[in-house]
């Protein structure tokens, strides 16, 4: 561990310098990301590596707890206040950060639906709710009207999505034939590989943009076989629509989200906030190729496909305005 006291964080005078004060910090500390999960749990703090990381590799204030526990897991608890009056200067003087957008953790828990956690940490948060009418004096009668009420609601559920599931003509393939098609859950939910159409040897994963614009992570096409991580989880959220989740062993989960701005304005990002991510279509493609699928991006009228026209590797997915385009045509398999 180095001299902690060589990371101050009064000599930031923005946010993109507060954050770089705190990337020294943790490198002083000689800790890992999961050892300061770990150091933070000890200290009583909740500090995900996966919500850490993500703080590090942007340019905006971190949340003031957060903060806190990050500090404190460094070993530096004695600077805590030091570091909070730091950081709330720069929030009043209305610092902020450049260009661009960033994947910001959700101060509350995620609503979207997370797989069988294929590695640690996985959590499950049930619900249940509580009639808390007191003093209600329902008759006999009451209550049966309400419960046959409830059953006939029901069927109507059932026989909708019965009907929707028979006019999408879905099929249930497994294999190495796609799986993914309209309603079909039982061939859809799961973990997948996203490959372009026409390289099946590449993938949908995590990369950079080639120009080095931006500084995260970008979904490009890479080898299969050089791209063990991050895993692709294609999630249901009902209506025929998907999630595309990226689970990683030190980042955590993130959902793929078109970017509306900065440098890499149009390319897919991974963000923590699932709940706010881009939903996607799976239609047929238009090309008519065997088992090709496009992925449509909802609300609009634009298409997953890469920045130009190319399924080369290395290339970047973009939204674009669909298309009967080859870039546009992916391959779902089950992974």
């Amino acid at each position: 561990m180095g001299n902690l006291r060589e990371s101050s964080p009064y000599a930031a005078e923005d946010a993109a310098g507060f954050v770089e004060s705190m990337r020294r910090l943790k490198e002083l500390s000689g800790m890992t990301y999961r050892e300061l999960e770990e150091q933070a749990g000890r200290n009583g703090d909740v500090l995900a590596r996966s919500t850490l990381a993500d703080v590090l590799r942007r340019d905006r204030l971190p949340r003031p707890d957060v903060l806190a526990a990050f500090v404190r897991a460094c070993g530096d608890g004695q600077r805590v206040g030091d570091w909070l009056d730091a950081r709330e200067r720069i929030a009043e003087g209305g610092a902020g950060r450049g260009g661009g957008t960033s994947r910001t953790p959700s101060p509350a828990p995620s609503a979207s639906a997370s797989p069988p956690a294929p590695r640690e940490d996985h959590e499950e948060v049930s619900a249940v709710g509580q009639d808390r009418e007191a003093g209600s004096a329902r008759t006999p009668r009451r209550r049966r009207q309400i419960l046959l009420a409830l059953a006939a609601v029901a069927l109507l559920l059932v026989a909708g999505a019965g009907v929707r599931a028979w006019q999408s003509g879905d099929e249930d393939t497994r294999g190495d034939t796609p799986v993914a098609r309209g309603e079909q859950r039982a061939s859809v939910d799961g973990w997948v590989t996203i490959r372009p159409a026409g390289r099946t040897g590449l993938c949908l994963t995590d990369g950079r943009d080639r120009h080095g614009a931006y500084g995260s992570a970008v979904a490009v096409h890479l080898p299969c076989a050089g791209a063990p991580v991050p895993r692709t989880y294609l999630e249901p959220a009902g209506g025929g629509l998907y999630r595309v989740q990226w689970h990683h062993p030190e980042l955590g989960k993130g959902c793929l989200t078109v970017m509306d701005t900065g440098p890499v304005k149009g390319m897919l990002e991974p963000r923590d906030d699932c709940a706010g991510a881009t939903l996607f279509r799976l239609e047929p493609a238009p090309s008519g190729a065997p088992g090709a699928y496009r992925f449509r991006t909802v609300p609009g009228a634009r298409c997953v496909g890469t920045a130009d026209d190319s399924v080369a590797e290395g290339v970047e997915a973009v939204q674009e305005p669909c298309a009967d385009s080859p870039d546009q045509s992916f391959v779902v398999r089950p992974d």
